[in-house]
């Protein structure tokens, strides 16, 4: 191809296509084999005609190259890095990396073992690694050993459904293999799930609890509370599902609507009403009190008082009612009352003592005093019944009332020892909600109900089955809470602690200041055994130390299935006797323990040798509902037996809702499968969500949000194409311009990318991932894609390949890359380490350490770093040109800004700085030419006009040069020299 250049009259043409120009003169493409003869081409008067060869230009530009495709095909990619890190053992060399340096324990909270990961337990776990390698970017040894919790009433509930019938006839032993064997599954499929997050971990030996070892500590916990005089068995009233037969834990009870019937029932005075005031003398006179579950009347024993209100006896058609003054106008409204005269004042403290009937049973009900009487509802009166209440309970045991309960495991109601009076017939054999309707009718048919209704109220339900729960009084195992001052201990624990948030720390105090003693035990067969023996003669409790830690050693051997594979006999050590009677012969405790004390005890079976750790942990992070769980449990075992909490601070993640701010149910068809966005779009995708949001708080996921994500990581992905693409030739050993080398645009972004650094480390350290998304975000897609890069582009593309020029816009690249890459790393786990195979950097980005303070812009001397104020300022100023830009394309003046010359007009501040720059504002701009006039004041002006001269070909500037160099007669005189150099 060659081009001809002709002279005719002192004009000059060009005509790019095959022939020549018809005009007076110019220069054309010859596309043949052979070029034109002047004698060929009469039509034109050609003084002088030159043919010199042509070339592709297109080739001469720096265009990018790399294999970092736009499509990032994550769903395909991912569990090729998967394999690769799991082939050169990754972990472990990141372990070996870090060996020596500080170390950094998050202590990972296990998760029960009873079905697929959901979205929940994916955004936990992805916060854990986000914080293991962002501690480990900073030069912390961080290790994670995840965890499972496999025992407990989930799983054993699951087996239940799969044995069916035939789990009657099985024998404990069986059915703990199945519960195993079901669990053994689940650990399986949750671990493939979580590794497919790209989470980092011991995989291959996590901590069980139903490890022989981990039995083990869970056992010897007990034993030491036990020695150390904290556990109890007592009949206390408990948390109690009636469907699954069990006592439940705080952290196992859920709280729902639930509706309830309320009665107002009276109870006749029996002793002298003159005591309790001089004007009652010879009345007839009645306690009243009101309450929302009827079937408790049965267990009545007293009626309580507050001994500050002051209550008023009122007559009603001769009838005489006791009731709380400030209460008498609601009570009088609930029962009709529309004629009542107040006989008597007194405060609550006149009626301790006082003896009241109950109204359907051979039974007296005696006046006593509580604080907890309040008068929020009813009638300032509360019926008590130790069997089936806390408050009650703890009354009952000041006044030395038996705690009654005629109410069996399953909810239904015997006739029980324990109080006077032999309960109806009717009620028995009844549930208690069975038995509520017919306790009305019996009080109705005595006269001792004066009025019914129906509240709609919180109510407690099981966790599991979602069933109403009821407290019942059975024998149970307990750690007291007052003995050995543990619940101050607890307390002083707990505000010892770092909290995040910082609200964290009164919710929980508020929690343990007020919680019952801790019900440990459990009546299932799925947990570690309470490992007590009775004495078959006289019925005492074997609780020698050497004794037990002899089990625990067996446990440690043989797991705990050992308790149910063998006899007591065989289980105890030789010699052992009764210390009451000297008896030799033994049964077992039947009952578990608490799964929250085997939960709670996982800083004992893993902050220790065998797993390389130390106690106590730095982290803990789990759901809300962990106040009353693990971080309670673990709080709670770590003072007991360490004497402090088993974690430097603790933090909370929110729950994960739909897209409108609903739990996810199956039912709403609202619910996000981890699995299908992965299957769609790449476990990246459920990283960069978890990191794009304040997890302290509820977070919201749907398919919206989801598309959203999409799209952010394409903008992140691309920015670092654009950075690999724009490297492909440049080795920062042999290219690497020195920081002073570069030019002030370089050397500011270079600013800008050491603040975000800086904020980036910070927010990392304070765990804030979601400021960490926003700004690495902002800077990809604003800083860098709006300004810097669309700035670079013609530097990069048009300057010679090893021009100083375009060497200092790749180290300032390089730079970014290098850095950026890093920081991205704890959150786009594979797509960072995607790309640093793409830079032929040795090893794994997550062996590396964040940017250090001052990295990106190193070597910049202080009056350099002074100098990127004033690109701050002609930023401000390309905001403003940019504006008119937009204009002048909307109004057709100009088509590209390539085809513009602005002209700017700048007061006696700017103006200055606007000359300094001259030179660099058209490239700042992207436009063909700036001009600058001086103003007086005012605020700063931008026209827009047609850029003058012609268009280059290669850089598609217009410029008065173009041709100036013969052998190039379509291009600018810079391109004309670039194309030299290369």
């Amino acid at each position: 191809m060659f081009s001809v250049v002709c002279r005719a009259q002192g004009v000059r043409f060009r005509d790019r296509l095959f022939g020549l120009g018809r005009g007076l003169g110019g220069a054309g493409i010859w596309a043949g084999a052979n070029p034109p003869q002047a004698a060929s081409l009469p039509h034109i008067a050609a003084v002088n005609i030159r043919l010199i060869p042509t070339m592709d230009l297109k080739q001469t530009i720096n265009l990018p190259k790399t294999a970092f495709s736009m499509k990032a095909n994550l769903p395909q990619t991912e569990p090729k890095l998967l394999e690769r890190w799991e082939q050169e053992k990754l972990y472990d060399a990141i372990r070996a990396s870090r060996a020596g340096r500080p170390v950094y324990i998050l202590h990972d909270g296990p998760p029960y073992a009873n079905g697929r990961i959901h979205v929940g337990t994916a955004f936990n776990k992805i916060l854990k690694d986000f914080i293991v390698k962002a501690k480990t970017m900073e030069g912390f040894d961080a290790p994670y050993v995840p965890g499972w919790d496999c025992h407990g009433l989930p799983i054993e509930i699951k087996v239940d459904s799969e044995l069916g019938a035939k789990k009657a006839n099985m024998p404990a032993i069986d059915i703990r293999r199945a519960c195993r064997k079901y669990a053994e599954k689940y650990v399986d499929l949750q671990r493939q799930g979580f590794k497919r997050l790209g989470i980092f971990g011991t995989w291959e030996n996590p901590y069980l609890t139903m490890s022989a070892e981990y039995q083990a500590v869970i056992a010897g916990a007990f034993v030491e509370f036990l020695d150390r005089g904290y556990v109890y068995k007592g009949l206390k009233p408990v948390n109690w599902c009636i469907h699954d037969r069990t006592a439940l834990a705080e952290a196992e009870v859920e709280y729902a609507d639930h509706t309830s019937p309320s009665i107002w029932v009276r109870f006749r005075l029996t002793s002298d009403p003159a005591k309790i005031a001089p004007e009652l003398g010879g009345r007839e006179v009645y306690g009243l009190i009101w309450t929302t579950t009827p079937w408790t009347i049965p267990a009545n024993m007293a009626i309580a008082y507050n001994p500050k209100f002051e209550y008023v006896a009122v007559d009603v058609e001769g009838a005489v009612y006791i009731v709380a003054a400030e209460l008498l106008k609601a009570t009088a409204d609930k029962c009709g009352w529309h004629n009542s005269q107040a006989l008597a004042r007194f405060n609550g403290e006149r009626i301790e003592g006082a003896v009241f009937r109950h109204p359907f049973l051979e039974r007296d009900s005696l006046g006593i005093l509580a604080d907890h009487v309040t008068l929020e509802q009813g009638t300032g009166a509360v019926h008590t019944a130790p069997g089936h209440g806390q408050e009650d309970y703890v009354v009952g045991r000041q006044y030395g009332i038996e705690t009654y309960c005629p109410v069996d495991g399953a909810g239904r109601f015997f006739h029980a020892e324990g109080a006077a009076g032999r309960l109806p017939e009717e009620i028995i054999g009844k549930t208690v909600w069975q038995a509520n309707p017919i306790v009305i009718e019996i009080l109705r048919n005595h006269g001792a109900l004066l009025a019914v209704d129906r509240l709609a109220h919180s109510y407690p339900h099981c966790w599991r089955c979602h069933n109403p729960t009821i407290f019942r009084a059975t024998e149970q195992w307990f750690i007291g809470m007052e003995r050995n001052d543990f619940r101050d201990a607890a307390l002083k624990s707990i505000h010892k602690t770092k909290w995040i948030p910082v609200w964290g720390e009164e919710r929980i105090s508020n929690m343990v200041s007020t919680r019952p003693d801790w019900c440990i035990s459990r009546q299932r067969v799925w947990g570690v055994p309470i490992i007590v023996f009775y004495c078959d003669k006289c019925r005492e409790a074997i609780t020698d130390r050497k004794v037990l830690e002899h089990v625990v050693e067996l446990f440690k051997q043989y797991s705990a299935d050992v308790w149910y594979e063998k006899s007591a006999a065989e289980l105890a050590p030789a010699g052992t006797k009764c210390p009451r009677c000297g008896g030799s012969e033994f049964t077992k405790e039947n009952d578990i323990l608490d799964v929250w004390f085997d939960s709670g005890s996982s800083h004992l079976a893993v902050l220790n040798e065998r797993f390389g750790l130390s106690w106590p942990a730095d982290l803990y992070i789990e759901g809300g509902d962990q106040y009353r769980g693990w971080f309670q449990s673990s709080l709670l075992v770590g003072t007991g037996l360490k004497g402090s909490s088993p974690y430097r601070a603790c933090a909370l993640n929110g729950w994960v809702l739909d897209g409108e701010g609903r739990a996810m149910h199956k039912s709403l068809g609202n619910v996000i499968d981890p699995e299908d966005v992965i299957k769609h779009h790449g476990a990246e995708i459920l990283r960069l969500w978890a990191a794009s949001v304040d997890f302290h708080e509820d977070v919201r996921m749907s398919k919206t949000i989801e598309t959203r994500l999409v799209e952010a990581y394409r903008k992140l992905r691309n920015t670092f194409r654009y950075l690999l693409g724009n490297l492909y030739d440049f080795d920062p050993e042999r290219d690497a311009a020195g920081a002073g080398e570069m030019w002030e645009l370089d050397q500011w972004i270079l600013l800008r990318a050491e603040d975000l650094a800086e904020r980036c480390r910070g927010s990392y350290h304070e765990f804030e991932f979601h400021k960490v998304y926003q700004w690495l975000y902002n800077f990809a897609t604003v800083d860098l894609s709006a300004v810097y890069f669309d700035v670079l582009k013609d530097r990069l593309y048009t300057s010679a390949a090893n021009s100083k020029a375009r060497r200092a816009a790749q180290t300032a690249l390089y730079r970014l890359l290098d850095g950026l890459v890093r920081l991205l790393a704890p959150i786009l786990t594979f797509t960072a380490e995607e790309v640093w195979s793409q830079m032929k950097r040795p090893g794994s980005v997550h062996m590396a350490l964040f940017p250090a303070a001052g990295e990106f812009a190193a070597g910049l001397d202080p009056e350099a770093r002074k100098r990127a104020a004033n690109w701050d300022r002609l930023m401000e100023v390309r905001d403003d040109v940019l504006k008119s830009l937009e204009t002048a394309r909307n109004e057709k003046l100009i088509g590209a800004p390539l085809e513009a010359r602005v002209r700017i007009s700048a007061n006696g501040d700017l103006y200055p700085l606007l000359e300094q720059y001259a030179g660099d504002l058209p490239g700042l701009f992207i436009v063909s030419q700036v001009a600058l006039d001086r103003t007086e004041g005012g605020e700063i002006g931008v026209t827009v006009e047609r850029a003058v001269g012609q268009k280059c070909e290669r850089c598609w500037k217009y410029t008065t040069d173009v041709g100036s160099a013969a052998e190039y007669p379509t291009i600018c005189a810079a391109c004309a020299k670039a194309i030299e150099e290369t």
